[in-house]
């Protein structure tokens, strides 16, 4: 049966879209993506409701992240550890969301639906000694310099915080926010795999104010 001319366009702006549809989820998995600030961890240097844009290349490419960098994560699954707990020898953040299937996999993972992420800076690197003590951070007892928080500002551990003297594993990264006394990272849930990483802030393009590239 020969297909009218009517029919013929309309398979073709469906074979469009679906190819515009398919482009726009691998660059936005492998290269790059839009996001918004929704919490203030990261305060005074990202505030709520600001728009970012993440570098995603670097976690294609599997390149760790250097001290300084203000990255994406995947939210552990325990996201507060208690001392009862606590084991010296396994300082990893908990991840217990595993989909079992290709399609649950790639509405998780690919779609991201129902997956909660966190901003946060990376603090120290793969065997690296981390203390925090006296309201400072320690890096292989060396004080870190860290003019990206407020003035005035200490770093301490509450309850629920018991990761504050260890040596980061292989392929992970200790993380915290800017806003030390309202933030649960690396403190309270570990250490966190470089595959947990979802990409690298990049630019910040709202408030047009404020645009441009975020150290």
């Amino acid at each position: 049966m020969r297909l009218s001319d009517k029919t013929k366009d309309i398979i073709e702006w469906i074979i469009c879209i679906l190819v515009a549809f398919i482009l726009a989820l691998l660059i936005r998995y492998y290269i790059g993506t839009p996001t918004i600030v929704k919490q203030s961890s990261m305060y005074p240097t990202l505030k709520q409701n600001q728009r970012l844009i993440l570098n995603r290349w670097s976690r294609t490419t599997k390149q760790m992240p250097e001290r300084g960098d203000i990255v994406t994560l995947e939210a552990p699954s325990t996201k507060y550890s208690s001392y009862d707990s606590y084991d010296s020898n396994d300082v990893i953040a908990k991840y217990d969301k595993n989909p079992s299937n290709w399609f649950s996999k790639f509405v998780y993972y690919f779609l991201e639906i129902g997956k909660e992420s966190y901003i946060k800076r990376v603090i120290a690197l793969p065997g690296e000694h981390l203390q925090i003590k006296d309201g400072k951070v320690f890096i292989n007892d060396k004080e870190l310099d860290e003019p990206y928080l407020e003035e005035n500002v200490l770093t301490y551990v509450g309850k629920g915080q018991p990761y504050y003297d260890l040596v980061v594993p292989d392929n992970c990264i200790f993380v915290m926010g800017d806003n030390r006394n309202y933030s649960t990272d690396s403190r309270a849930f570990g250490c966190i795999p470089l595959e947990k990483i979802e990409g690298k802030v990049w630019i910040r393009f709202w408030p047009l104010t404020l645009f441009g590239k975020v150290d």
